[in-house]
């Protein structure tokens, strides 16, 4: 899969984040807050976006989970080796921005996996991932109840900034790139999103039938002349 690279320097001293890197599949889909990490012992690595969960480790620390990553090892050695390498480059120069474009700009490929749940007082309808090209995987997509009709909304942060209405304003770590790509990418989750809620009403009602066959045998049972 190709895609192209900016990477940005980050210059707070207080920080060990040295950049922030955004990748590019093809010209359709980007994923931004890639950071640029520097360890204890001054060695450098990739840490890709993540999220706070309510679960805690052996030492009662909060648990922080990827929103999205690379599937297989060889595109993660691929896609690290070519930020890193991005970030040496950035060091050479002194050039606070720097990018390496991609070889060939075509769509992606992809594939979604959607798990349909509801939860009193809550918005969302289910979970959704995407796979591109058996290569990254995307999560916490989310599909959300409107006035009208189900909606995609895309993994975000909180900003510092509000809005006109004095609310947090939110910012989508990963997105599509083009009207196209979005309108394509949104079609294929809502698409998959009903043919789970037809599916798992199927199956409510097989189970809702055997249950009751099961129940008038039962009763049939206990009527039974001795």
């Amino acid at each position: 899969m190709e895609y192209a690279v900016k990477l940005n320097a980050v210059t707070s001293p207080d920080s060990n984040v040295r950049a922030f890197a955004s990748v590019t599949f093809g010209d359709s889909f980007k994923i931004t807050n890639i950071a640029v990490v520097e360890g204890k012992e001054k060695q450098l690595f990739v840490s890709m976006p993540s999220f706070k969960s309510k679960e805690r480790d052996g030492h009662n620390q909060v648990i922080y989970k990827d929103i999205c990553n690379p599937i297989t090892k060889d595109f993660r050695e691929r896609l690290y080796g070519d930020i890193l390498g991005l970030y040496d480059q950035m060091k050479q120069s002194g050039k606070p921005e720097i990018h390496k474009e991609a070889g060939i700009k075509k769509e992606p490929r992809f594939t979604v996996r959607v798990t349909p749940f509801e939860r009193v007082g809550s918005s969302i309808l289910g979970l959704a991932r995407i796979y591109f090209e058996d290569s990254f995987v995307v999560g916490n997509v989310s599909i959300l109840k409107g006035r009208e009709k189900e909606f995609v909304a895309m993994p975000s942060y909180r900003t510092n900034q509000t809005g006109k209405d004095e609310k947090p304003q939110y910012q989508d770590v990963c997105f599509p790139v083009t009207k196209e790509f979005r309108e394509k990418l949104h079609g294929s989750i809502l698409a998959a999103y009903r043919q789970e809620k037809r599916l798992s009403a199927g199956k409510d009602k097989t189970q809702a039938a055997v249950q009751t066959k099961t129940e008038n045998r039962g009763t049939d049972r206990c009527a039974a002349p001795h």
